[in-house]
């Protein structure tokens, strides 16, 4: 080969990989800008004088949480009818392993996608059949319910999305749903069937 053909080769052959790697950019974030959580918690049902204790049954959310790092958190999180992922990356998914009652619609064991929309200034959660897709795939056919939200103003910046089932006591598997991110917290009461 002639020498110009091997520079040019090399050239080629270099170019991957000095786009792939190299220094960092300055003032380049060097966090990811979300995280994967997991939330679970085990749900005993009611004890039966004479009767064995129950095996709890787990319930848990999985979600991409994002985090402001610097940037602005909107107040209200997403326009008035898009449905927002409520989370990051890919789609949030409850899974429990006995019937829940969620804002007064009952829920069957199993596994679920949850999406929030906003309609004339009220939010619902959604509680969709489709699972394992991502964040923005939604198929509304595959609802199983919308549940209204209750929605209040945070005195304090929260920094990063937190989803969470917050027990009423540590005597019933009873209490609220909690999503809030910024200054904005949406609930709904939740219970064991």
């Amino acid at each position: 080969m002639r020498p110009v053909a091997l520079i040019a080769l090399a050239l080629l052959a270099a170019a991957p990989l000095s786009a792939q790697g190299g220094a960092a950019q300055p003032g380049a974030l060097r966090a990811p800008l979300s995280t994967r959580v997991v939330f679970s918690m085990p749900l005993a049902p009611p004890r039966v004088q004479g009767q064995p204790a129950p095996t709890p049954k787990n319930v848990s959310i999985e979600y991409g949480q994002p985090h402001a790092r610097g940037r602005a958190v909107p107040t209200e999180l997403n326009a008035d009818g898009t449905v927002w992922r409520t989370g990051a990356n890919s789609s949030t998914t409850l899974r429990t392993e006995t019937a829940l009652v969620i804002g007064g619609a009952d829920v069957p064991a199993g596994n679920y996608s949850l999406y929030t929309i906003r309609q004339n200034g009220q939010y619902f959660l959604i509680i969709n059949n489709n699972t394992g897709q991502w964040g923005t795939e939604y198929d509304a056919t595959k609802d199983l319910v919308r549940v209204p939200l209750r929605m209040r103003q945070r005195s304090e910046v929260q920094e990063s999305l937190q989803i969470v089932m917050v027990p009423a006591d540590n005597q019933s598997a009873r209490g609220v749903l909690s999503i809030s991110w910024g200054r904005l917290e949406l609930t709904a009461d939740w219970s064991a069937k």
